[in-house]
């Protein structure tokens, strides 16, 4: 696991900028795996800022999100496709039949059978390449919330309170907060061949430091992510305040002048 801690949420989103940017350029039809809320939207910002003023191609690229509401349209102002759609789909040179994000209106007697195709589409693509998740109150990853398998596939899933209650801000009032989303799972996302984690904010640095430096447990899902083999955490100085692990900061202190990151 790689630990980058970067001085601000705007550095923090360059940085994970710069790891996309890569992969896109080694591997053109590479398979993102993309995630949804207020973390990762500095990240987009600057893809489609490398789009527009330095020519990144999205043209091949295939995408893949994590999670959708359950019982959202495509269309509705607080669905993750409405969000892909906003803040970065519409404005880079993707194509919108390579982006794939679960569908929050397939009927009830058909979740499982649509689950299973979601599964199937990304092996048939090759599998997620990179996959950026972030990290909710309660240290969920995806909608994988307290107590799920570390085994999980993609599914529906009935949302926890707490994450109920952190993504009412996004609706007029929390009674509108859906209470159930179609996720991939734990083991989906362990998947994926490479892994970003990113977290900023005081209100982060908590569960971030049991998810990091904790142990394994399905009440903390994002803690699995310690047994990927490539795996970064990419934070902001906030988010990475309670760490306990002090004496890697001197240690690493030399080397981050030169390669510009800490390593846990």
């Amino acid at each position: 696991m790689r630990v980058i801690i970067k001085k601000n949420y705007e550095e923090m989103s360059k940085e994970a900028a710069k790891i996309v940017k890569d992969l896109i350029q080694k591997k053109e039809n590479c398979v993102l795996g993309l995630a949804t809320g207020s973390t990762p939207v500095g990240l987009y910002k600057e893809l489609i800022r490398m789009h527009k003023e330095e020519g990144l191609d999205f043209s091949k690229v295939i995408t893949f999100n994590l999670d959708e509401y359950y019982g959202l349209s495509p269309d509705h102002p607080q669905s993750y496709r409405y969000f892909m759609d906003i803040n970065l789909f519409n404005h880079i040179n993707i194509k919108k039949d390579n982006t794939n994000v679960p569908d929050g209106k397939v009927p009830i007697e058909k979740i499982e059978q649509y689950c299973e195709w979601y599964e199937d589409m990304i092996k048939k693509v090759g599998g997620i390449d990179l996959q950026v998740v972030g990290i909710g109150g309660d240290g969920h990853i995806g909608f994988n919330e307290p107590g799920s398998s570390l085994n999980s596939r993609t599914r529906l899933v009935a949302l926890d309170e707490q994450t109920i209650k952190d993504n009412s801000r996004f609706f007029d009032k929390i009674e509108d907060v859906p209470r159930f989303a179609i996720t991939m799972g734990v083991g989906t996302i362990l998947e994926a061949k490479e892994i970003i984690l990113l977290a900023n904010g005081e209100k982060k640095a908590e569960i971030v430091a049991k998810a990091i430096e904790g142990p394994i447990t399905s009440q903390i899902s994002a803690s699995v992510l310690q047994l990927h083999p490539k795996v970064t955490i990419i934070l902001d100085e906030e988010a990475a305040s309670k760490l306990k692990r002090k004496e890697y900061y001197k240690f690493a202190s030399e080397a981050e002048k030169k390669i510009g990151l800490r390593l846990f």
